[in-house]
């Protein structure tokens, strides 16, 4: 199954959880793709001990995932790319979604 993860929030559990479960969907064999959006593109500042964020996106991205970040809501923040968080545009986000069995929005 191809599932698209839809993050537009800022609140570390949730996006923790969120990455979870994708990480659970890539080792059930499924192909997943994050798509980060409006406060999203700040998920990795949201790092704690109790949500390791960084910890679950490191696991994603080295079983295959991809996440891609809102070039727009990125350059509204002032904030710069990087590897957890690359920019992407909405034709991205468009073809996520069209090629997608399901999309999942947090």
């Amino acid at each position: 199954m191809k599932l698209a993860i839809v993050l537009s929030g800022s609140q570390a559990e949730i996006n923790w959880n969120a990455l979870r479960l994708a990480n659970l969907a890539m080792g059930k064999g499924d192909k997943v793709a994050i798509f980060l959006v409006g406060e999203g593109v700040e998920y990795e500042h949201y790092n704690s001990d109790q949500f390791d964020i960084k910890k679950q996106v490191e696991r994603f991205l080295d079983a295959g995932g991809e996440i891609i970040a809102c070039g727009t809501c990125l350059d509204l923040r002032k904030q710069a790319e990087s590897a957890v968080c690359p920019a992407g545009r909405l034709d991205d986000w468009y073809r996520l979604i069209s090629e997608s069995d399901k999309v999942l929005t947090f």
